[in-house]
């Protein structure tokens, strides 16, 4: 598939951090956007109502978890980004039936759907958690999976699920795995929003779990460049995909650089409230994205720096920093 300009596509979990990101992306390349939203009664569409462009997407409030609604909103697509999932780690601690619900489930419905309806491709979005702590680094696609939360094992099997549509019934099935995307409009459970909003809340404190676990950390544009790629892409369907900078650094090593780019020095409490039980955390996480680069030239243009840039920039104007809650730790 050389261009997506003119292509109807659905996207699940549209009205999330990455999803957003991935519309405007898809928009910008030309293509008819189907999105769906999570059903609320405030009649709010997420961080879609954020999107610059609205031409050429079509906005529907729904759920993953309602099959026939799935299968309805999959008619007619030529391609599917499948975003739709819980994934706030702590969470998963207290509720794990609703991340098979929602991540399992929820999955299921969207492969059915779009085999039922024809759809060409179909791009899975997992993650890096399904690798847990790397037994080598850095980690590529045939590195092992290794369930440390309910979260990352509910998308160990979303990612089964929806590669045995590939093997039984040949849907055109990929996955992709991003590593530790951050950026505008992220999540507050997550670690950068979560130093950025208490520093620019005029903290001189900043309240962390532990600071020692590394991450691959990679700007929300980079990453959804990956998923296009991948889509633009004739001969991905049965693989897997990693999308990553190959950069390592640490809780702390991150905490500095913030300190630095926004400057606003700050020293760091531990708060207990954030650390994972014992086993669960994952120690380090350093992506190879070697197939990725191979196959489709994709490479990140964003480093950790410049990306810190622009998403500190973006929670400095008053009504982005009041969506979160620098005194509240969000699971």
């Amino acid at each position: 598939m050389d261009s997506l300009k003119g292509k109807r596509i659905f996207v699940t979990g549209a009205d999330g951090f990455i999803g957003s990101h991935l519309v405007e992306l898809l928009t910008r390349r030309g293509a008819r956007v189907r999105a769906l939203s999570l059903y609320n009664s405030f009649n709010s569409h997420g961080w879609l109502e954020e999107v610059n462009s609205a031409t050429g997407v079509e906005i529907v409030s729904g759920d993953v978890r309602d099959q026939r609604l799935v299968a309805a909103l999959c008619e007619g697509s030529d391609v599917l980004f499948h975003l739709a999932s819980l994934i706030a780690i702590p969470y998963s601690y207290q509720a794990p039936e609703s991340y098979v619900q929602t991540n399992v489930q929820g999955t299921v419905n969207v492969m059915q759907a779009a085999r039922a309806s024809g759809v060409e491709r179909v791009i899975h979005v997992s993650t890096s958690e399904v690798y847990g702590t790397a037994l080598r680094v850095p980690i590529d696609e045939q590195h092992p999976l290794q369930p440390q939360s309910p979260y990352s094992a509910s998308k160990i099997a979303a990612d089964a699920m929806a590669m045995s549509f590939f093997h039984a019934f040949g849907l055109g099935v990929t996955i992709a795995r991003p590593f530790n995307t951050y950026g505008p409009r992220q999540s507050a459970r997550a670690v950068i929003p979560t130093i950025i909003a208490q520093v620019l809340s005029g903290r001189r404190t900043v309240r962390l779990g532990r600071l020692d676990p590394t991450r691959d950390f990679n700007y929300v544009t980079d990453t959804c460049r990956g998923l296009l790629a991948i889509a633009e892409c004739d001969s991905v369907a049965g693989q897997t995909f990693n999308i990553g900078s190959g950069t390592e650094t640490s809780i702390g090593e991150l905490a500095k650089m913030i300190a630095d780019v926004a400057g606003r020095p700050f020293e760091i409490e531990t708060d207990d409230s954030r650390l994972r039980p014992g086993t669960s955390e994952v120690e380090r996480l350093l992506c190879d994205a070697s197939r990725l680069r191979a196959l489709t030239g994709w490479n990140p243009e964003v480093d950790l720096r410049e990306g810190l840039g622009r998403t500190i920039e973006w929670f400095r104007k008053p009504a982005n920093l009041a969506r979160y809650k620098p005194d509240a730790y969000n699971l």
